[in-house]
């Protein structure tokens, strides 16, 4: 199983069924050292799914004043895989470590 942190669209119950085929469950956590910036989404299967033009990004600043909540999912490695799919090219995964001890995919700002 893998762990995913969701602090944008992917906690939208019709992206998480259009994406994963569920609805997911998860624990609220936080992240230090980011600030929550916005991306253009273009696809258009992103666009549908999310009914959303502009998508949260996390930008890292490394200061631990800047910190995003959001929610940790569980999911098997073929949903990540999906998730992958999902985000478009704006944006990276990266494994990080949160306030509760515990570490998971985010997906990030790439520039």
């Amino acid at each position: 199983m893998e762990k995913l942190f969701s602090y944008g669209t992917l906690q939208l119950e019709q992206v998480q069924l259009d994406t994963f085929g569920r609805l997911l469950e998860g624990q609220t956590d936080t992240l230090q050292g980011y600030v929550v910036g916005e991306v253009e989404i273009t696809d258009a299967a992103v666009l549908k799914s999310s009914g959303q033009r502009f998508h949260p990004a996390l930008i890292k600043t490394g200061l631990a004043t800047d910190t995003v909540t959001g929610t940790i999912f569980i999911i098997t490695e073929q949903e990540l895989d999906n998730a992958d799919n999902y985000e478009v090219d704006d944006y990276i995964r990266v494994e990080e470590l949160f306030s509760t001890g515990s570490s998971a995919w985010v997906y990030v700002a790439k520039d």
